[in-house]
């Protein structure tokens, strides 16, 4: 009797498992996605770079003399040809005084020598003087000329000379600061240098880029037919200046300490905002990139094949592709290849999932605070709750035993 009771609970709990359900399979998590779509997007790179002035001149002492006094004001605006400096002109004064008495007396002598050789000529036919006078007089007719225009130059010269003890501006810019002060000699062998003269408007920037780097976009830049290459500046203070610049240099030369060619653009400064030597970051749109897709970065990832997605198929199901990406830009990446357009691209819960299992696509948002993709949903009440219900319950065992 006893067996028999034994065999019929045996069956009676049998029976009952298999009326309970088996537990429920995970719902396909959810993921942020991005429809990709091809679009003509700008080539753009970001380089660094320095301020120079467009044109810089060294203004020099080209005259012997002291400084008599500074006109101008150091690291004021200048027009070209304005006074900076004014050197004793006593001695150049001098000296264009003695060019105009050796003129004079050139002149004097050009005039005598040419009396004799008019005489010579005239009294030639009639046999009275002999052949070699008249080649002597007119040899020193010949000899006064050339002495008078000798004079001229030298009178030129000593005039322009005296013109130097006003030192000018050579161009319109920023005059710098003096580099000697009154009273001092200058020019004595040397042409002392006495201040710089920097055009700031516009402005030059230089730069450069890798060999490798060119290479990829040297097809881009032949493909323009837009014009010049255009150039943003970011000052650094992170905001982007106001005027944008062209390309204006490139050169074919590579430099072997560095690997890199030199590269120049041109950037207007009519508010005198930018300054020579500063160094700048820029922006510079080199052409248009076409059919192309821009990814955000955080839906790029990386392994030993190189970069890659993951994306959620017609069927519901994640797949891999595998991307060539040129640049970033913006928060994105550029991806050139690999990618067809339409394709849902997981920007968010990559942890989640994994190649050909099941996904739940959301559209994804980006913060526009920070960038970075919104923060993942909060765990379900219940399961949070659970373990403290168990963990509200192991205690009453315990006092059980107590009693």
């Amino acid at each position: 009797m006893t067996r028999f009771l034994l065999i019929a609970a045996i069956l009676t709990a049998l029976t009952a498992c298999k009326d309970e359900q088996a537990p429920a399979a995970p719902p396909p998590p959810e993921v942020g996605v991005v429809t990709a779509t091809a679009a003509n997007l700008p080539l753009q790179r970001e380089l660094s770079g320095r301020l120079s002035a467009y044109r810089s001149a060294d203004v020099r002492a080209r005259v012997p003399g002291v400084v008599q006094k500074r006109v101008y004001t150091e690291g004021s605006e200048v027009r070209e040809g304005d006074v900076l400096f004014v050197i004793d002109p006593a001695q150049l004064q001098a000296a264009l005084g003695t060019a105009q008495a050796s003129l004079a007396q050139a002149q004097a002598n050009h005039a005598n020598a040419k009396t004799a050789a008019d005489r010579a000529r005239q009294l030639a036919p009639t046999q009275f003087i002999s052949q070699s006078d008249i080649d002597n007089a007119l040899a020193a007719e010949r000899s006064a000329a050339a002495a008078v225009q000798a004079g001229r130059a030298a009178v030129d010269a000593a005039r322009i000379n005296l013109g130097y003890a006003t030192v000018r501006a050579p161009i319109s810019g920023i005059a710098g600061k003096q580099q000697v002060t009154e009273g001092a000699l200058v020019g004595q062998g040397t042409a002392t240098l006495l201040t710089t003269v920097d055009q700031a408007d516009p402005l030059y920037v230089n730069f450069s880029m890798s060999v490798a780097e060119l290479e990829r976009i040297r097809s881009v830049i032949a493909a323009r037919v837009d014009g010049e290459a255009e150039v943003s500046v970011r000052l650094p203070d992170g905001s982007t200046y106001a005027h944008t610049g062209t390309l204006d240099f490139s050169g074919d030369v590579v430099d072997p300490t560095t690997g890199a060619v030199s590269m120049r653009a041109r950037v207007p400064n009519p508010d005198r905002r930018l300054l020579p030597g500063t160094y700048v970051t820029l922006v510079a749109t080199l052409g248009v990139q076409p059919n192309v897709f821009a990814i955000p970065q955080p839906a790029v990832q990386r392994d030993a094949h190189g970069p890659y997605l993951m994306v959620v198929g017609a069927d519901g199901k994640v797949a891999r592709r595998d991307v060539q990406t040129s640049s970033a830009s913006n928060g994105n990446w550029i991806v050139t290849g690999g990618l067809e357009g339409g394709e849902q691209v997981i920007v968010a819960g990559l942890q989640r999932v994994r190649a050909d299992a099941p996904a739940t696509a959301v559209p994804w948002q980006r913060d526009a605070a920070t960038g970075a993709p919104p923060a993942p949903a909060a765990a379900p009440t219940d399961a949070a709750t659970a373990p403290a219900q168990d963990d509200a319950a192991q205690p009453a065992p315990a006092a059980a035993a107590e009693d």
